[in-house]
């Protein structure tokens, strides 16, 4: 059984409007949304695993620091920080990408070593892909890492066993939960904002994805392909449902889609559509994104929540 919590908004982080004693007024409080980033190669997505296995790889031109840069760039010019969830295999490859998101004033978080989907491991498997992502993304970012996202948010229904690994290998929070019902993952009775998970060994800080609630269906619109392939008004509305209700939304990219230009591997039609479409429109959503909301990482948030 998971136990859930709520996690109120704190002093620092208040509801939508508060009282101003200078104009005698109700005024308006911005939420700051969470910004994160799951740093990957343009082909370690999960929809490719059947046409390029692994050992693959190395033999694949790397786009990816190039591409996180590009997304840097953006946040510096919006004064916004994020959260990198970075594969271990990026890390050990690329250390100084990960050393140049630390020193821009980001957050580094897991995104496991090899990109598997959780529902395809044992828990012991899952411990490995956590503990070694973890080991290395400390030793070349130089701090502490204490957030996770499974890759393609495959943590579901009876898999609550991850929390408790995650626990045990020294994480705090996790960003897995996307609550909404697909086939291949969604975990729809999970809170809509933050919350605490609570298990046996400990208490694990949770941060779905966001959605948006549109005639009694609920839609995700969190960012990812869902900014490609939606309307951009989707993912505005969705952040300013949160704002009214005081909470903040999180917002996801990968670095390969500001990256119109990536080679093309040989796919079926559908899995061409889902990962190749929309790849153009991605640079300036996320432009008119920054400009019209506020964008935090989790690290700050949750200092922030501890100040109070």
């Amino acid at each position: 059984m998971v136990h859930r919590q709520r996690i109120p908004p704190a002093r620092g982080m208040p509801l939508p409007f508060c009282w101003c004693a200078t104009c005698h007024s109700l005024t308006l409080v911005r939420v700051s949304h969470f910004f994160s980033v799951d740093v990957e190669e343009h082909f370690q997505v999960s929809a490719f695993e059947a046409v390029l296995p692994r050992s693959a790889w190395g033999s694949q031109p790397s786009r990816v620091e190039a591409n996180t840069n590009r997304l840097l760039d953006l946040l510096g010019r919006h004064d916004a920080t994020a959260t990198f969830f970075t594969l271990g295999w990026v890390a050990r490859r690329a250390p100084q990408l990960v050393r140049r998101i630390v020193s821009a004033g980001h957050e580094i978080a897991s995104h496991t070593w090899w990109h598997p989907r959780v529902s395809t491991l044992t828990p012991e498997a899952f411990r490995e892909e956590v503990r070694s992502s973890k080991a290395v993304l400390e030793d070349v970012g130089g701090v502490a890492v204490t957030g996770f996202r499974a890759p393609s948010f495959s943590i579901r229904p009876g898999m609550e066993w991850a929390f408790d690994v995650l626990l045990e290998e020294g994480y705090a929070w996790d960003s897995s939960l996307f609550p909404i019902r697909r086939p291949d993952y969604g975990y729809p009775g999970t809170p809509l904002g933050p919350h605490l998970i609570q298990r046996p060994g400990g208490t694990l800080q949770e941060f779905p994805l966001a959605t948006l609630d549109v005639l009694g269906v609920r839609i995700p619109a969190a960012g990812g392909g869902y900014l490609r392939h939606l309307p951009a008004g989707i993912v505005h509305r969705a952040l300013r449902d949160h704002e009214a209700r005081g909470r903040p939304a999180m917002f996801y990219v990968h670095p390969w889609e500001v990256d119109p230009d990536q080679p093309r591997l040989d796919v079926g039609l559908m899995t061409r559509y889902r990962h190749y479409r929309g790849l153009h429109r991605v640079h300036p959503r996320l432009q008119r994104l920054l400009t019209d909301f506020r964008f935090t990482s989790v690290a700050s948030w949750r200092a922030a929540q501890a100040s109070t």
